[in-house]
């Protein structure tokens, strides 16, 4: 957990994944439990992600799925004592079921065209899948020509949506994040693994990841 303020620099994501054993137990008695920390499953630092999943950072590309709810008000007592002594430090607190996420719809489209190149490989059935944003730039700037690095790191505020560069069986193009382009299991796959094996367990309403950002 954070030991100081990080403002001014990077934000960075913190929180852990909760799980409540509600069979055969009493509304009174289903008590939230601390699973996992975040930290041992993901350790990244995407802005588009926090903004499509909880609008941090990134609040233009997608309606976040849970906007700074804070804390659930039975978050689990281990959380919170995790939370509490940076608490000055920390904000965006929030939450998300795994019953929220498994209903989500991933395919849904970004309002605003990226301002990343987006760099595709072609699949063995022929169709082509993203591997990153901003990714193989070296290659990307031979085959655009763009030589000035602030263009070339916003290559979609400076060519038209949709324009392409192929190049073999990679492509590089101008264009819009699918939600699940933004939060790619590459980086987040780990977290809902744990989530959905926990979620066949306690069930969808069961499991849910509780977070929080510093900087």
């Amino acid at each position: 957990m954070p030991a100081e303020n990080n403002a001014g620099m990077g934000t960075d994501i913190h929180g852990f994944i909760e799980c409540r054993w509600d069979r055969w137990l009493d509304e009174d008695d289903r008590v939230w439990n601390q699973v996992i920390d975040l930290s041992h499953l993901y350790n990244g630092r995407d802005y588009v992600a926090f903004g499509s999943l909880f609008g941090v950072r990134d609040t233009i590309s997608f309606r976040a799925l849970s906007d700074h709810r804070g804390f659930p008000p039975d978050v689990s007592k281990e959380v919170l004592a995790d939370f509490q002594p940076w608490s000055d430090e920390l904000h965006g607190e929030s939450w998300i079921s795994w019953a929220e996420l498994a209903a989500a719809d991933w395919d849904e489209v970004a309002s605003e065209v990226d301002g990343c190149v987006h760099e595709y490989r072609r699949s063995s059935d022929g169709s082509w899948k993203m591997q990153g944003r901003n990714s193989g730039l070296t290659r990307f700037a031979e085959l655009s020509g763009l030589s000035d690095a602030r263009q070339l790191y916003c290559a979609g505020s400076v060519y038209p949506e949709d324009t392409e560069w192929p190049d073999g069986d990679s492509l590089f193009r101008v264009g819009r994040l699918r939600r699940r382009d933004a939060v790619p299991d590459s980086e987040w796959g780990a977290v809902w693994s744990v989530m959905r094996a926990l979620a066949d367990l306690h069930g969808d309403e069961g499991v849910r990841l509780v977070v929080w950002f510093d900087g």
